[in-house]
């Protein structure tokens, strides 16, 4: 059997809109100085709701970027995903016009989609007039796939195209997919990653029932504090990540400017409970083995890991536990973040914004803190280098980044420097 030779897979476009910043220079700029993007609801009066704060997006005008037909149309989860879609693609300057549009796919990650869509139709059908009726956008502005048909067709790309959803995950295994498909020949260029808009009143309230939020309301600014003693669970946060992927030769014969490599990507279901992560990390420890065995490096070469690190009292703990079984002595070598500290956790888009903040300290030597660590949890070996409240310095050539998701979706993709020959 002839042997199938794996085509390398390069990162040529990046694109966020955050709660620290709504375009990468922002964001990149935000998560070396540590800014924390926390900050009372404006959305909805909270007054019902044990949680009042989240990580909204600060200064987003939709339209900025959409007319008043279009906004109608859109859910905030997929204005969010087109806004970081057009500046991925923007910003890897593939020519169009010369490309075969067919070798072109969209692949896009959501966890719960347009939910405000959801909420806000059955509260006007219900409280509505005599004759209550649904928007006819009610079906389209709910679904989790339609950012990725968006895309596809502001564009014209004819390749693969379809979501993945696997909660807070999401938008990891849409970068995965993309991969994949790429390695298989199936396209030359997908653009992949995901968006949340999941701050409104059944995000804030179905959250808190789960008791999965902080409830820090006095000091707000410090509550997503992961690794930290005194956590008291995640901060919600909302935006999107994108990233265009492209085969290694096809972006080389066009001059493009590489930010990394795909070197391999691991996933694993931890077969254990609908929402607490296994206490030893068992699927974690699978995912990132697998990654690493895929790029074939070895653990002493991973300079940097950044974290699912949500704030929570069982998943802290139990990625550390994987990490350290994963790479032992090893790890005390390994600068560990969570950019979670600065943004909150955008459930289904946490993977796309945090592969960004992996891959950019490949290029500038620096790796974001991880702020409001203030007392290391007792449990954690207060000799990892958690990256503690400070950027730091260092030559990174390798860079891992994990998510997690609700149903024990875990996913680890390892990310390479790479020099262009």
């Amino acid at each position: 059997m002839e042997k199938l030779i794996k085509k390398k897979v390069v990162v040529t476009g990046i694109g966020t809109i955050t709660p620290i910043g709504n375009t990468v220079e922002e964001y990149w700029n935000s998560l070396v100085h540590g800014k924390n993007g926390c900050a009372p609801i404006t959305y909805f009066d909270t007054k019902k709701y044990k949680t009042k704060f989240a990580c909204e997006l600060k200064n987003y005008d939709s339209s900025i970027f959409f007319n008043k037909k279009e906004i109608r149309k859109l859910d905030p989860c997929a204005q969010y995903g087109i806004v970081a879609s057009e500046e991925a693609i923007k910003n890897s300057k593939i020519n169009f016009s010369k490309e075969k549009r067919e070798r072109i796919g969209v692949i896009w990650g959501s966890g719960i989609g347009g939910l405000l869509n959801l909420e806000e139709s059955i509260s006007d059908y219900v409280h509505g007039g005599k004759y209550p009726k649904f928007s006819p956008f009610f079906i389209p502005k709910m679904l989790i796939d339609i950012t990725a048909g968006l895309i596809s067709i502001n564009h014209g790309f004819h390749g693969p195209n379809y979501a993945t959803v696997s909660s807070c995950a999401s938008s990891s295994n849409a970068i995965v997919d993309a991969y994949h498909l790429i390695c298989l020949g199936k396209a030359d260029i997908i653009v992949t990653g995901g968006s949340e808009a999941a701050i409104t009143q059944s995000g804030i309230g179905g959250f808190n029932a789960l008791h999965a939020l902080s409830t820090r309301n006095v000091d707000y600014q410090t509550a997503s504090r992961p690794f930290d003693e005194n956590r008291d669970g995640f901060v919600l946060g909302e935006g999107a990540g994108c990233l265009v992927l492209e085969e290694y030769l096809h972006a080389k014969k066009r001059g493009a400017n590489i930010y990394a490599e795909i070197g391999g990507v691991g996933m694993s279901g931890d077969a254990y409970h609908m929402t607490a992560p296994h206490p030893e990390g068992i699927g974690i420890i699978l995912a990132m083995k697998s990654a690493i065995k895929d790029a074939g490096v070895r653990c002493k070469e991973v300079d940097h890991i950044n974290s699912h690190g949500t704030s929570t009292k069982l998943g802290d703990l139990a990625e550390i536990k994987a990490i350290q079984k994963v790479f032992h002595e090893n790890i005390y070598n390994i600068n560990i973040n969570s950019t979670k500290s600065m943004t909150g956790h955008l459930l289904g888009a946490a993977g796309a914004i945090e592969a960004v903040a992996s891959i950019l300290p490949l290029k500038k030597g620096i790796i974001p803190p991880t702020i409001n660590l203030f007392h290391i949890d007792k449990n954690i070996d207060p000799k990892i280098n958690l990256t503690p409240n400070k950027a730091i310095k260092k030559e990174v050539k390798i860079s891992i980044c994990n998510t997690f998701g609700f149903g024990g979706h875990n996913v680890c993709i390892l990310f390479k420097k790479i020099n262009v020959i």
